[in-house]
């Protein structure tokens, strides 16, 4: 709700989808500065102070851009309260995974820890696939009956009460203390490993998928005279995609992660190919739904290769630096995808989600070379990959 709130706050407030790609951009630049910093402070302090923090400090940001986008007060500032608003992101999808892969290492046998750790992980791709197909589905409705600011107040609402809710919850990771940081915790330097740098390009190009895909779909309903039920329309990828990411759980083992990766990122990309022939609503439906049948599946793969990369001790890092892959992705193709359907039209705009799709395929490619046959050996025991 908060990016793509966002792009449909600008494009009613202003009336450009170039302006809404920029403001989806900064949402997308504060994330990609202070995601990750965020994760860290987590890791490090624990996730209760640091969620009640920035879940406040964020819930206001929301407030205030709601306010700024139909204020006389410049696109600059809009632009400037649009990247706060990311800096500020709680990064809650990432810190759930985080707790839930430590309570998998802690409180389970060694030997259940693989498919317990799959079907969690399953678990949680397919709520990100709620939150990234249905929140857009959410944006629209609230958009159409109230106005394009509910969106914003309402994604304001539900950071204060739940984010909070979240952060005082039983499972929350205490601070750490003094030994346990110089312990518990692996090098930075483990954070720069080829084998997690290619799964985090890996996510950040799913994210320039959902940004291209949702932004061109945008421009493709404005043609039809219907902007805002750009985010209806594109529910139709989120029943596909969230029925398969859940199907992940009764995968065969020796349908293993490496081999997904590339199964799902080129069905994908064939879905992109079939999104250029789209003429009318109805095929768009039908590509949108094809579309999902790959991106979930492939969200929950590189997931679980994030899982099983995590150096000790870095579980909320390494999981923010994924989530805010995501993040980062589609608000930078957004902002790319605005740019292009302004100047160049739809059509030119609907090959940038084809272009996202590759992307995947071929970090696919890379990863099958960076990964060992075999299987890795993470602290949450054995994870076929190869």
């Amino acid at each position: 709700m908060m990016v793509v709130g966002v792009l449909t706050l600008a494009v009613a407030a202003r009336g450009s989808v170039e302006l809404g790609g920029l403001t989806s951009a900064m949402v997308g630049a504060g994330v990609a500065c202070f995601g990750p910093f965020i994760g860290a402070i987590a890791d490090r302090f624990g996730q209760r102070s640091t969620l009640l923090i920035i879940g406040t400090v964020n819930s206001v940001a929301l407030g205030a851009l709601a306010w700024i986008a139909f204020s006389p007060l410049s696109d600059g500032v809009m632009l400037a309260a649009s990247f706060v608003v990311g800096a500020t992101a709680p990064q809650i999808s990432p810190l759930s995974r985080s707790r839930l892969v430590g309570v998998v290492q802690t409180k389970l046998p060694r030997e259940q820890r693989p498919r317990t750790l799959n079907a969690t992980l399953a678990y949680e791709s397919t709520g990100d696939e709620v939150v990234f197909v249905f929140g857009p589905v959410v944006v629209g409705l609230l958009a159409t009956q109230f106005g394009a600011w509910a969106p914003i107040v309402g994604a304001a609402i539900l950071t204060l009460i739940f984010v909070s809710l979240f952060a005082v919850h039983r499972t929350s990771p205490p601070a750490r203390t003094a030994e346990q940081q110089r312990t518990a915790l692996a090098p930075v330097t483990e954070l720069w490993r080829p084998a997690l740098l290619i799964t985090v390009f890996g996510i950040f190009s799913v994210g320039m998928f959902f940004g291209s895909m949702l932004t061109s779909l945008t421009a493709f309903m404005q043609d039809l005279g219907a902007p805002e039920q750009a985010g209806l329309l594109y529910g139709a990828m989120g029943v596909t995609s969230a029925l398969l990411a859940i199907g992940v759980t009764w995968f065969s083992p020796k349908f293993t992660l490496r081999y997904r990766w590339l199964t799902f990122a080129a069905l994908l990309s064939f879905g992109g190919v079939v999104l250029q022939t789209v003429a009318d609503t109805t095929g768009m439906l039908w590509a949108l739904a094809l579309l999902g049948l790959g991106i979930g599946p492939l969200l929950v793969t590189l997931y679980g290769f994030g899982a099983a990369r995590t150096p000790l001790g870095r579980s909320a890092t390494v999981m923010t630096m994924l989530g805010s892959g995501v993040i980062v992705g589609q608000s930078l193709a957004a902002a790319l995808t605005g740019v292009v359907a302004e100047h160049l039209g739809t059509n030119a705009s609907l090959m940038l989600p084809l272009a996202a799709a590759l992307c995947a395929l071929v970090s696919g490619i890379v990863n099958w070379f960076v990964t060992p046959a075999g299987r890795l050996t993470p602290s949450t025991g054995p994870i076929t990959v190869a």
